[in-house]
């Protein structure tokens, strides 16, 4: 008889872009993005980080003051699209933790993403947010929250001898 305690397909891409997060060095906050074939295949990955070359060391965290990381981090979604380095995305699926922000939905829309699974929305009444949900109604983009069966997933590197 099979096992019957394994995870669904949403479960399953969501952790793996919750595990995604784990690479982000910001230290507030940390945001991961699976990319899905439609046929369950995961095309791409990403995390909220510097781009390739920019050392992590040598560029702003801070989210307030002179120097800030907002005009040099690449989001999670637009850092996962661009890890596909030109695979079509056509009718994709894109999880992620944290509903896309206006610039993240353009390019969402404009890769050929068709649906997008989100874990929070806890700026749904941003102006962002809500031109995020507006361009996606108009281009036919689906999204959804996330609602996960189980609180947790364990991941445990002791291999049995």
């Amino acid at each position: 008889m099979k096992r019957r305690d394994y995870i669904c397909w949403d479960e399953y891409f969501m952790g793996v872009a919750m595990l995604a997060a784990k690479r982000s060095k910001d230290p507030n906050t940390q945001v991961g993005a699976c990319i899905v074939s439609q046929d369950n295949i995961i095309l791409s990955t990403g995390y909220n980080g510097f781009p390739v070359g920019c050392s992590d060391d040598d560029y702003p965290w801070d989210r307030e003051g002179e120097q800030t990381k907002y005009p040099f981090v690449v989001h999670a979604e637009l850092n996962a699209i661009l890890n596909t380095r030109g695979k079509s995305l056509e009718n994709a699926k894109i999880y992620v933790a944290l509903f896309p922000c206006n610039e993240c939905a353009k390019a969402i829309i404009q890769s050929g993403i068709r649906e997008v699974v989100y874990l929070s929305d806890k700026y749904a009444h941003t102006d962002g947010t809500l031109a995020s949900k507006r361009m996606m109604d108009s281009a036919g983009v689906k999204y959804r929250r996330f609602t996960p069966s189980v609180d947790t997933i364990t991941l445990d590197f002791r291999v049995e001898q």
